[in-house]
């Protein structure tokens, strides 16, 4: 079967009869489970979704290394430090994954980066928004990479390969950084001073709907997840996938005593799940334009960091060219 979407605004998913046949034929391997390869035949549609949302992974995991940067050289305990350095080295390790899963579609790093660098590719909504406490990299484990983890898990079984596979490690990690973020969390809230505890709830505050905002627009305004999902690059819908990161977040906070910054936050019995307020998406559409707390300044350090890269760049290049003209002569 295939979806049709009414007209709101939202890309319509074209059904079977509008397929040609090689369309009709990709489209029965994904219903079927079989995994797309880089070899196989595939839409240049389902190429350029994948280039797109791989690259988009990729820069989040770069840029994401960022805001915990912050506080790398602040961190309270040698203990505490050691832990943020290997987890921002993961994130290091997650972008390269998806650089080269992405590449597998015959896109190179270059223009990937050269997109991001020129504010071409977009990246994750939420590293744009400034750590400003040593709460805030707490913030950051327990729920910025606790939606990535709700977002990612259902990846693991996307129907292009090579994404799928890179997944499965970067989920496992992800995991990690879940449990050593809330784990902070705990030591602040339960075991710390009441300043410290004061300090993860003007934290929560400032991270709790930015956090519900990774998911992307609700379903109703998105504009590629109807094709997504068709493909089974995507699995679950935005909506769902927020939900449940709500429903997974509040006992976790009730846990720690810290009060969800939302009035309209109430357990439905009848839905089996809790109702939240509404998210302020024109803060959103922001920070995707560009206009965010730090964008600009998200933006040109990876310049700066890609300037001073160059010497490295160039000498890896030129002792290609050298190994390769020895290989020649012989």
């Amino acid at each position: 079967m295939y979806a049709q979407l009414v007209d709101t605004g939202v890309k319509r998913v074209r059904s079977a009869e509008e397929l040609s046949g090689p369309e009709q034929a990709f489209q029965q391997r994904v219903d079927d489970g079989v995994r797309i390869e880089p070899k196989d035949w595939m839409p240049q549609a389902y190429r350029k979704t994948l280039v797109r949302q791989i690259s988009q992974h990729a820069h989040s995991e770069i840029v994401g290394m960022l805001p915990e940067g912050n506080w790398l050289t602040r961190a309270p305990t040698l203990k505490r430090k050691a832990i943020l350095q290997a987890k921002i080295q993961d994130e290091a390790g997650h972008g390269l994954y998806l650089y080269s899963a992405a590449e597998t579609l015959g896109v190179s790093r270059e223009e990937m980066v050269d997109d991001l660098l020129s504010g071409k590719a977009k990246y994750s909504t939420i590293f744009n928004y400034p750590t400003l406490t040593w709460a805030d990299i707490g913030m950051i484990g327990w729920l910025v990479d606790g939606s990535a983890i709700i977002n990612q898990i259902p990846l693991c079984r996307c129907s292009y390969g090579p994404y799928a596979r890179a997944m499965v490690r970067v989920c496992k990690e992800e995991s990690f950084h879940q449990r050593q973020g809330y784990d902070l969390l705990i030591q602040m809230c339960r075991h710390g001073t009441p300043e410290q505890k004061a300090m993860c709830q003007d934290a929560l505050n400032r991270w709790w709907w930015p956090s519900l905002m990774m998911f992307g627009p609700p379903d109703a305004a998105s504009t590629n997840s109807a094709q997504s999902m068709q493909w089974r690059i995507k699995l679950f819908s935005n909506d769902e996938l927020r939900q449940k990161m709500v429903d997974q977040s509040v006992p976790q906070a009730e846990y720690l005593g810290l009060t969800v910054p939302d009035p309209d936050l109430k357990w439905n019995e009848a839905r089996g799940h809790y109702d939240f307020g509404e998210i302020d998406w024109d803060e959103f559409h922001a920070v995707i334009k560009g206009n965010g707390p730090c964008n600009r300044e998200r933006l040109q350090a990876r310049r700066d960091a890609h300037e001073a890269g160059a010497w490295v760049r160039e000498a890896f290049s030129a002792h290609a060219a050298k190994q390769a003209a020895r290989r020649k002569v012989a």
